[in-house]
This record gives structure tokens, sequence and C-alpha cells, in this order.
């Protein structure tokens, strides 16, 4: 399962309005190949659900999760940040045995 913050649920409500993302579209969190650390975390809105993708919903926010990235995800929680020391969305991942200074790689 994959939490997510209030702050993160806000940012995700702002985003979806200012983007123009009509209904309810989903986020879409998964993993790939690249980064600093090896594999990296990618976040966009999705409707379309896949054969293989794993739907969990928290603090109002409906995840979709693909099979392989789920391995890496289980136990994240997603926030957001706005403060000094950068801004954008967090992944706060109990799997990652390392992370990048950035924060958007890491590896286990």
């Amino acid at each position: 399962m994959i939490k997510i913050t209030t702050t993160a649920k806000d940012k995700i409500a702002e985003l979806r309005n200012k983007d123009g993302h009509a209904g309810d579209p989903k986020v879409r969190v998964s993993v790939r190949g690249g980064g600093c650390s090896g594999l990296m975390y990618d976040l966009v809105f999705d409707d379309r659900i896949a054969e293989n993708d794993h739907i969990f919903e928290d603090n109002g926010v409906k995840i979709l999760v693909d099979k392989k990235s789920l391995l890496y995800l289980l136990g994240t929680t997603l926030d957001f940040s706005d403060g000094l020391n950068g801004k954008g969305f967090q992944f706060i991942n109990p799997n990652a045995s390392r992370t990048c200074g950035c924060g958007e790689s890491f590896a286990v």
C-alpha cells in the first residue's frame, strides 16, 4: 500500500484543477531505471487502468501502481514539500537503501 499525506493530497487536487483534468483522474506511481542511484520515481495523472495494475486509495486519492513497481513501492509515503530545501513531491520509501541528494532516485 502507498500512503498519501494531506499536504500531497492538497497539491494533487490543486494540480488536477490547474491542468484541467476532468472527472476523477488517478495518480500513477511507478519506478523506472535511471537517476544517479539507479531507479527513479515517476508520478503522472492517468485514467487508464492496465490489467497488471494494483489500485489503492488513501486520503481520497486513487493510486495506480503496476505489478513491477509495486515491489519497490510497498510501504512508501508520498508527501509534498515547498520548504527552503526544495519544492516538490517526496517519496518516503522504507525499501530504499540509499537515495540521491535531490530525492528523485534511489537504490534497493
